[in-house]
């Protein structure tokens, strides 16, 4: 039996582990991805900024798009954190015991009389 309780404790852990292994994994990838995003999105803002006569325009649309980039991935790093407590939260709950079939909770039966005169009142 103290096996079987081993096993169980092994593979909570292990379960903890892949969680936490993929909540890094979501993370570093959306940190790849928010790289690649900020520099497709600043292709055509450096090749505006060249031309003299949008060198302000260009700035600001800049600042905003960084701004609103930073905001989505930081979201997402947010919610990764997030879903992680929750798995983790999760894991550490004792597993719920089945009842053996045919060893269902009874249910208690409410005398034929009682029910009766609970209802007439």
């Amino acid at each position: 039996m103290k096996k079987a309780r081993s096993r169980k404790g092994d593979g909570r852990a292990e379960a903890r582990r892949l969680a936490h292994l993929v909540q890094e994994a979501i993370d570093e990838g959306a940190d790849t991805v928010e790289e690649i995003h900020r520099s497709i999105a600043n292709l055509p803002l450096d090749v505006l900024e060249r031309l003299d006569v949008f060198e302000q325009a260009v700035k600001d649309v800049r600042k905003v798009q960084d701004t609103s980039i930073g905001a989505i991935y930081d979201l997402i790093h947010k919610v990764n954190r997030e879903v992680g407590k929750l798995a983790t939260e999760l894991l550490r709950r004792p597993t719920p015991r089945k009842t053996a079939p045919g060893k269902a909770a009874s249910r208690k039966a409410v005398p034929r009389k009682a029910a009766t005169s609970a209802h007439a009142s």
